[in-house]
């Protein structure tokens, strides 16, 4: 799933700068969409590869969990890398809490992270909340995402 949805981004960003695409990625796009108008699949999500399992996480919530885990644990690995896991994890849900009760209400219309953050804890928590995942999450869930390092 991931290969798809980060080939749909290319070929958006591609398009949005009305740039051509390349030879392998039209051809994927043009027989995702073929497939789609012939009624060969359900959904548009099916023929681009989206489409979750029964039962399964839509797609744009397992990206967006996936940007946010990216994110927290570039926080751990830069801000918070001594200690047992549980120690960090304690730490960082405490971070997160204090910025979901103070700054995040500002920040969440923002296009654009505060240059101030850059290079700061607040930069990987900015773009944790700003996947667009459940934010703050819990000590425990920070462990098992941690731990996947």
């Amino acid at each position: 799933m991931d290969t798809s949805v980060e080939a749909l981004r290319r070929i958006a960003d591609k398009c949005k700068a009305g740039q051509p695409l390349d030879r392998q990625t039209a051809d994927w796009l043009g027989t995702a969409i073929e497939s789609f108008l012939k009624r060969q699949v359900d959904s548009i999500e099916a023929a681009l590869g989206l489409e979750a399992g029964r039962g399964g996480m839509p797609w744009w919530r397992v990206d967006a969990n996936r940007h946010r885990d990216a994110a927290l644990r570039e926080l751990a690995q830069r801000f918070y890398a001594e200690g047992t896991i549980c120690a960090r994890a304690r730490d960082i849900e405490r971070f997160t809490q204090r910025y979901a009760e103070t700054a995040w209400r500002f920040d969440r219309d923002r296009e654009e992270m505060p240059e101030s953050y850059s290079g700061t804890a607040k930069e990987y928590v900015w773009r944790a909340f700003r996947s667009g995942a459940t934010m703050p999450i819990g000590e425990r869930q920070l462990r098992n995402i941690l731990r996947e390092d």
